[in-house]
């Protein structure tokens, strides 16, 4: 009896040892899936994470609102007609007759204000201005440079390359900076009636020289009395005349 039940406990035992492993590899499997289906989210999660730390984030660029520097040359609601030259915009027409007075369509300039006749803002206009170039106007109509270091009173008389501007007001084609060659015409205060005037009554004594400065001169005649009065008669004829001028070379007031 104790044989035929050796081989059914041992069928049994080995049954059950068979039905735990295929549990263990079960469970195994399970687990596995758990862990794929828990990582996936994770991975995904941080993939999104890194993207949106990564990416610049997007900033609208703000519009400007800057004014322009013209605009403190505009007069605001001003007349059109009257705008300096800077705040407006025309359509030149070079097809007019030099000299006569020709119509121009003209436009203002952004975040330029003006009204026309009847205090109505308008933004077209038309000026009316003589047909020629700025460097054909009146010398009243332009500010130029001036210069210290050429001699006004030569013969012939010096000139010097000066930089001119036309003045606001002042409407003319072309461009309203230009070059000009102008005669040296500037002054350092002395004054002819007050040099003809010492060179009649103190010529001898080179008076005359020591206040436009020359030293040298009226030195020469102060030791020579005049040049024994030959000196101071000529001398009293070119300051007259104007040759004879100031020693920084500038004009007589």
């Amino acid at each position: 009896m104790a044989a035929p039940c050796g081989p059914r406990s041992l069928r049994r035992l080995c049954g059950v040892a068979l039905f735990v492993s295929q549990l263990y590899v079960l469970s195994g499997r399970a687990g596995s899936l758990m862990a794929t289906k828990h990582s996936q989210p994770q991975s995904a999660l941080s993939k999104s994470l890194t993207a949106t730390s990564t990416s610049a984030p997007y900033v609208k660029a703000a519009e400007s609102t800057e004014i322009p520097a013209y605009v403190t040359k505009c007069p605001s609601n001003g007349l059109c007609s009257r705008l300096p030259p800077d705040c407006m915009v025309c359509n030149t027409n070079y097809s007019c007759i030099y000299g006569k007075l020709a119509t121009f369509d003209c436009r203002v300039k952004p975040h330029v204000h003006c009204v026309d006749q009847n205090n109505h803002e308008q933004e077209n206009f038309t000026i009316n201005m003589t047909c020629q170039f700025c460097w054909q106007l009146p010398t009243a109509d332009y500010v130029c440079s001036n210069s210290t270091n050429c001699m006004t009173v030569s013969c012939p008389r010096q000139r010097y390359n000066a930089t001119c501007t036309v003045r606001d007001h002042i409407h003319c084609l072309g461009n309203r900076v230009f070059p000009k060659m102008l005669y040296c015409n500037w002054t350092g205060g002395y004054k002819w009636s007050t040099a003809l005037a010492l060179s009649i009554t103190l010529g001898g004594f080179g008076a005359d020289r020591f206040y436009l400065g020359q030293w040298r001169e009226g030195l020469g005649k102060l030791f020579s009395f005049g040049g024994l009065g030959i000196w101071t008669l000529i001398d009293v004829l070119l300051i007259g005349v104007g040759y004879v001028g100031p020693a920084d070379g500038s004009l007589y007031i």
